[in-house]
């Protein structure tokens, strides 16, 4: 099992398109969910190198925040490697679905804080991000947006 988080900001703006289903291409937010499950299935076909593996579950959320965007994946498989890969590229896929989708909002939108939180089994067996409160890069949980 493998979890992993990602950002995008955006604009007051766009956020309010966003909130308010103003966006010209429709839901950015179930469209990027969407968009990170398939990637993650495809993750082998993105990462050379990387094995071609049978997921027996992904779950990505992608809510609205006060500044954005934020997006978390969870990904897990009966195999004997980790499956943190594809948690990432769930991350990123479903952030560069949101910028495609609100891009004519905001083409300013910044895409940040891709990272593993948590990875059990695999070969080096588990790791968890440190919470580091004065590291710049680590984000306190947001607020959700109503």
């Amino acid at each position: 099992t493998a979890t992993a988080r990602g950002f995008v900001r955006i604009s007051r703006a766009a956020l309010a398109a966003v909130r308010r289903k103003q966006t010209p291409k429709g839901d950015p937010l179930e469209i990027a969910r969407i968009a990170g499950i398939g990637a993650a299935k495809r993750t082998s076909e993105w990462i050379p190198l990387c094995h071609p593996l049978q997921l027996t579950h992904i779950d990505v959320t992608v809510r609205l925040c006060q500044t954005g965007v934020e997006i978390a994946s969870r990904v897990t498989a009966k195999a004997q490697t980790g499956v943190e890969m594809e948690a990432l590229v769930a991350v990123s896929a479903a952030a560069l679905t949101v910028y495609d989708m609100c891009k004519a909002l905001d083409p300013a939108m910044e895409i940040t804080d891709i990272y593993l939180v948590e990875k059990i089994g695999g070969k080096s067996g588990v790791y968890r991000r440190p919470v580091r409160p004065t590291q710049k890069n680590v984000r306190r949980p947001a607020r959700p947006v109503k």
